[in-house]
């Protein structure tokens, strides 16, 4: 635009010039302070997930996905943990343990909550986000379906290395209303999932009250507040594209996990 200016032509002397000139200078400067601020925000946010302890998930927390999986909707959270060693970041690839053939997504909401939080009323819960990202729980779906019949946990089944791919953290500020959001999920360029966090039976002030007066949450713990239907497999050289609509999106690819080397 400089060198635009420096050439002595009668067009650029034109007030119409001067008016788009400005007005592309200032479309630029609004741009840049708006990447600026997110980039600084991400980074200062994405720390969080570095001191946390743990993964909170809420299980058929929207009753479509309880449903299509032939669950009962729930009267309370269900709720299980992960550790955070399963997290995954962008572009990063999901891995399929041996002997299985195929993982189910389940892209979900997390919220990562900014201070300690014990015992907290759902009226002040909000005070204690710290902010938000958009996670995949990633699930055997054969070993869950076992583990149920026995009665067991679902940690094998939920809690493998990779099996929580998650986003860079948004501070609260960049999502005045987490439960005014959509969330989508795309399998080879395909939508899977798609839905409102409006749809959540428990919202997020009550999911903190109640995680809280049973597990003290700490800075950087993240709960996972459930999934909308239409989960399901993904295999070995898949492509996984998911996100927040308007906000952020995330891509991973899915192989089968290596196998140790035998001596």
């Amino acid at each position: 635009m400089k060198l635009l200016a420096a050439i002595n032509l009668p067009l650029l002397s034109h007030p119409m010039y001067a008016h788009i000139h400005s007005y592309n200078s200032n479309l630029v400067c609004a741009r840049i302070r708006r990447y600026t601020t997110m980039a600084a925000s991400t980074s200062a946010y994405q720390k969080l997930l570095s001191v946390g302890t743990k993964i909170v998930a809420v299980g058929r927390n929207y009753a479509a996905h309880a449903k299509e999986l032939g669950n009962a909707v729930p009267k309370e959270p269900v709720l299980f943990l992960k550790p955070t060693s399963s997290y995954l970041e962008n572009g990063g690839t999901i891995e399929i343990p041996h002997p299985l053939e195929s993982l189910d997504h389940e892209v979900e909401l997390a919220v990562v909550i900014g201070q300690k939080a014990r015992d907290v009323p759902e009226a002040t819960a909000m005070d204690y986000v710290g902010g938000y990202a958009l996670a995949l729980d990633m699930t055997a779906r054969e070993i869950q379906s076992s583990a149920k019949s026995a009665g067991l946990p679902w940690t094998v089944a939920k809690g493998q290395d990779t099996f929580t791919p998650i986003s860079s953290v948004l501070s609260p500020a960049m999502v005045p209303d987490p439960h005014n959001l959509e969330l989508w999920l795309k399998v080879d360029g395909e939508i899977r999932q798609q839905g409102p966090t409006c749809d959540m039976i428990f919202k997020i002030p009550f999911l903190i009250s109640h995680i809280s007066s049973i597990m003290t949450l700490l800075e950087g713990d993240v709960i996972l507040t459930g999934t909308p239907q239409g989960v399901g497999p993904v295999k070995t050289g898949q492509k996984i594209d998911a996100g927040i609509t308007g906000l952020l999106d995330v891509h991973f690819n899915v192989e089968k996990r290596q196998r140790p080397k035998s001596c």
